[in-house]
C-alpha cells in the first residue's frame, strides 16, 4: 500500500512535458558548488557534520562603523526608494578615495567608476559590452568557473590559455602569440589568482597591457584577493596608458566582509564605463542606499582593521597549510588570498578520489582543482573562511581518518 502511495503521488506532480530550456543552457551545468553543497545538507540532515573548507564566503563581520552606518542609513524615511543606476556619488567617492589611498591611482568618481551589485554581475555586463555572439574571449585554465559559463551562456566562443606551475601560474606568454587574436574582444585575468594564490606583479601587469595594445583586445583584471594575506596590493591600472584598454572589477566581498551585502565596482575609462552602463541599466537597478553609505564606511576603514582581519586569516592559513600536509599535498607557501592550493600526491588516481574520500571519511568538505579547468585537475583547494575551532576540527579528523595518504 505504501509503495501505491508512493507511486499515485509522483504520478500527480506536475511535469514540463513538452517543453524545453533555451539552446544556451546546453554549454553549461548546474555551478559546482550549487550541485555540491546540497549533497553537503543533505548529510548534514542526517546529522553527519560536514565541515565545509569549499566556498570563499567570509564568515567573519565587516567593521563595526560599517554596520552602524547601515543601521542608522537604513531608519531614515528618505532612503528607501529607487537609487541611481550609477550608484550614488558618495559611495563613488569613497571608491576613488580607496584606490588613491592603496594603489595610487587617480580616478574620476563621475566618470570612471561604476558601482555594481558584486563583481560576478560585472562578468555579465562587462560581456554583453563587448561581446557579439559568435566572438571569442580568453580565460584563464585555471580559472574562475563563471568566465567560461557566462561566456558560453551568451554565446561568445571560449578560448582558454594556460596557466601552469612551472610558470608561477603566470600566462604562457608564447601560447598567448600563437593565438589568433583577430576575433577576440575580452581577456580575462584575475590577480591575486583563484583559485592558485599566485600573487600579482607589475611586471605581468605591464606585460597584459602591452598584449592587449598590441592586439587590439580589452583586458578585463578581476581583483577580489589583494587584500587577503597580500602585503602589496597592485591594480593593473597602475601601468601607465592601461586605462585605454584595461577594466579592473573589485569586490567588498573579501576584502571587507561583505559576501552577502553583494556590493563591487568597475574602473575604466569613461567610454568604457558608459558602455558598461548601457547595459546595466537595462538588467538591474542601484543598491539600496543605507548599504551604499555603509559600503563607503567599510571603504575607509583604518589600517589596523585591515591588519587584525589578515591576522586572523594568517592563523588559519597555518591551519590548512596542517591538512594539506597531512594529505601529502604540496603547496606554494607564497601564495596571497583567502584559500590555500595543493598539488595531490602521486598515489592518488584524480583529485575526486582524494576529495570524495575526504568527504565521507573525514565529513569534510575540499574543493577538487578540475573545476577550475583541466590544469586544475591534480590539485585541491581548501577555504579559509571558517572558524579557527572547525579548522582544527577537521585537522584532526582527517589526521584520524586520512593520515596515512591512503
Amino acid at each position: 500500500m505504501e509503495n501505491q502511495t508512493c507511486n499515485s503521488t509522483a504520478a500527480r506532480r506536475p511535469q514540463a512535458e513538452g517543453y524545453r530550456p533555451a539552446n544556451r543552457l546546453g554549454g553549461v551545468s548546474e555551478y559546482y558548488f550549487s550541485r555540491k553543497l546540497k549533497e553537503v545538507a543533505q548529510m548534514n540532515a542526517q546529522g553527519m557534520d560536514v565541515i565545509s573548507l569549499g566556498v570563499g564566503s567570509p564568515d567573519m563581520p565587516p567593521s563595526s562603523e560599517t554596520i552602524e552606518t547601515l543601521c542608522q542609513a537604513a531608519k531614515q524615511p528618505d532612503g528607501h526608494g529607487y537609487q541611481p543606476y550609477t550608484g550614488i556619488p558618495e559611495l563613488r567617492r569613497a571608491f576613488a578615495r580607496w584606490y588613491g589611498r592603496w594603489y595610487g591611482i587617480t580616478l574620476d568618481p563621475e566618470t570612471e567608476i561604476q558601482p555594481l551589485i558584486g563583481s560576478k554581475e560585472g562578468i555579465l555586463h562587462v560581456t554583453l559590452a563587448f561581446v557579439n555572439p559568435g566572438e571569442q574571449v580568453l580565460v584563464p585554465n585555471p580559472g574562475y568557473p563563471t568566465y567560461t559559463s557566462l561566456s558560453r551562456l551568451l554565446g561568445a566562443e571560449v578560448i582558454p590559455y594556460d596557466l601552469k606551475e612551472a610558470d608561477g601560474w603566470m600566462p604562457d606568454w608564447e601560447q598567448l602569440e600563437r593565438i589568433d587574436t583577430k576575433n577576440i574582444r575580452l581577456m580575462w585575468t584575475n590577480y591575486p589568482n583563484m583559485p592558485t594564490g599566485a600573487p600579482a606583479t607589475m611586471e605581468l601587469y605591464q606585460r597584459l597591457v602591452d598584449f592587449a595594445r598590441r592586439k587590439h583586445l580589452v583586458i578585463v583584471n578581476d581583483n577580489p584577493y589583494s587584500f587577503i594575506l597580500n602585503a602589496h596590493p597592485l591594480s593593473i591600472l597602475q601601468v601607465p596608458g592601461a586605462k585605454e584598454c584595461c577594466i579592473e572589477l573589485n569586490s567588498m566581498s573579501k576584502s571587507h566582509n561583505m559576501p552577502g551585502w553583494r556590493i563591487g565596482m568597475l574602473t575604466s575609462n569613461a567610454q568604457f564605463v558608459q558602455w558598461v552602463l548601457r547595459v546595466k541599466s537595462n538588467i538591474d537597478s542601484g543598491m539600496f542606499r543605507a548599504m551604499q553609505l555603509a559600503a563607503a564606511t567599510a571603504l575607509d576603514a583604518e589600517d589596523d582593521w585591515y591588519a587584525a582581519n589578515n591576522a586572523n586569516y594568517r592563523r588559519r592559513r597555518q591551519l590548512a597549510e596542517e591538512i594539506m600536509s597531512v594529505l601529502h599535498c604540496t603547496f606554494d607557501p607564497q601564495q596571497a588570498g583567502m584559500f590555500l592550493w595543493g598539488r595531490i600526491p602521486d598515489s592518488c588516481r584524480d583529485v575526486e578520489e582524494l576529495t570524495e574520500r575526504v568527504l565521507h571519511r573525514a565529513r569534510v568538505f575540499l574543493t577538487p582543482g578540475f573545476i577550475f579547468g583541466t590544469n586544475g585537475a591534480r590539485y585541491i583547494r581548501i577555504s579559509l573562511c571558517c572558524e579557527d575551532s572547525r579548522l582544527r576540527e577537521a585537522l584532526e579528523r582527517i589526521r584520524q581518518s586520512y593520515g596515512d595518504g591512503q
